[in-house]
């Protein structure tokens, strides 16, 4: 896949994103209001993949409250004035964007961008047996009681994973610098 990159996601590739959508989570859709919603709340949170044929990813990204995800499929009232943690909230590639380190770059740039705004970890929610791939991106497993229950409409395999952000955490040597307004 030539030419793909990580660029700011536009309003205009929202009929793209939920096609995507339907592709990678089949069983759990959300609706479009909710990429609305992220996308008004903290647009440079929310990253495409793409090249000259059309997106073959994207990332939702926003600052959130530590230990508390927000329920699948929800509308965000506001960001948290004090938030706890850099949370993602979804992340989806197209199956011919698989294995080649799309994800795992994005990562490394995810980290820098919740470093420069101050954040000490990033947290998620690991659905579709992706648990492993975070843990090789330093993410551990944060499950309570709790949030088993909160997270049961995210699927069975559903884990809340963190990861402590280090100050002097930067891309991976092969992933070009970006401009700090944005992953």
């Amino acid at each position: 896949m030539a030419d793909v990159e990580w660029r700011p996601l536009t309003f205009g590739d929202l009929d793209a994103v939920m096609r995507l959508q339907e592709q990678a989570y089949p069983w759990h859709q959300e609706e479009r209001a909710v990429f609305e919603n992220r996308l008004g709340l903290y647009p440079e949170g929310c990253l495409a993949l793409s090249d000259a044929q059309g997106l073959k990813g994207y990332l939702i990204s926003h600052p959130w409250h530590a230990a508390s995800p927000p329920p699948l499929d929800s509308r965000l009232d506001r960001l948290p004035e004090q938030p706890g943690t850099y949370y993602l909230h979804d992340l989806a590639l197209a199956q011919a964007a698989h294995g080649a380190g799309h994800a795992r770059r994005l990562a490394a740039l995810i980290a820098r961008h919740a470093v420069e705004r101050g954040f000490a970890s990033l947290s998620l929610v690991a659905v579709n047996n992706s648990a492993v791939f975070w843990q090789r991106q330093g993410f551990a497993p944060a499950m309570t009681p709790a949030l088993a229950e909160k997270l049961a409409s995210y699927g069975a395999d559903a884990i809340f994973m963190t990861r402590a952000l280090a100050r002097e955490e930067t891309p991976e040597p092969d992933c070009p610098p970006q401009p700090s307004s944005r992953l």
